[in-house]
């Protein structure tokens, strides 16, 4: 069966691009069939990192998007990752809405899942609430505290203390990495794995100490998304 992985938030500047670079690095490490949609046209970062692996989608083109469906009904079982732009939601609503999606996933025995990314901030309570309501008891969600973008989550822990979200799978907790060695990996332009593993005569790779703690730091990502992942 094959599961079909959205990964969004409304608020602009949480890191949704790096958990879709960590989730994809997942599945790809866990040798789990993956394929990657990037729905972020101004960025582009998912294409940009796992070219092999992704194609572009417009989400406001519903031939374009209906590919994730069409490519899910394979035979093969795969893992299919969307990584959603801010202030797309309504985008993405109005396909799930007008093509019936959810409802014929659930015919076809497909699984579908929301990782909602989140800083803390005021701006991301709200939308939380927002998208909890809309869709806290149709669609399986997973909360994703990114701490290279927020400290504080004690709201977040109280909107998901309230109990209103039937469908929650869980929280991950995406530990900050140090901001240095993330922005020396994004200059080089390295996936996860070739920043801990490549060591380049030319010297184009991280340092030692570098590879070390994004090492550790994608170690504990990959625990904390694993304890959710087998909720699945």
């Amino acid at each position: 069966m094959s599961t079909i992985h959205f990964v969004g938030g409304e608020k602009g500047g949480v890191g949704k691009s790096v958990v879709s670079r960590v989730l994809s690095q997942y599945f790809l490490e866990y040798g789990l069939l993956y394929a990657g949609f990037d729905a972020d046209q101004s960025h582009a970062t998912l294409t940009h990192y796992y070219p092999e692996f992704t194609q572009p989608i417009v989400l406001d083109d519903f031939e374009s998007i209906d590919q994730i469906v069409e490519i899910a009904t394979d035979e093969e079982q795969k893992q299919l990752l969307i990584d959603l732009p801010s202030q797309s939601q309504r985008f993405l609503d109005r396909w799930l809405e007008d093509s019936g999606v959810l409802e014929m996933c659930d015919e076809l025995g497909l699984k579908t899942v929301f990782w909602y990314v989140v800083d803390g901030g005021r701006d991301s309570i709200s939308l939380l609430e927002e998208f909890q309501q809309k869709y806290g008891g149709v669609m399986p969600f997973v909360v994703v505290k990114n701490h290279g973008r927020g400290n504080d989550f004690s709201d977040i822990d109280a909107v998901l203390a309230k109990g209103r979200a039937a469908r929650l799978l869980g929280v991950v907790d995406i530990p900050e990495l140090h901001t240095a060695t993330l922005h020396r990996i994004d200059k080089l332009s390295l996936g996860f794995w070739s920043a801990i593993n490549v060591k380049s005569s030319n010297g184009a790779h991280l340092s030692l100490m570098e590879r070390q703690r994004t090492k550790v730091w994608l170690r504990k990502a990959f625990d904390s998304i694993g304890a959710v992942f087998r909720s699945i």
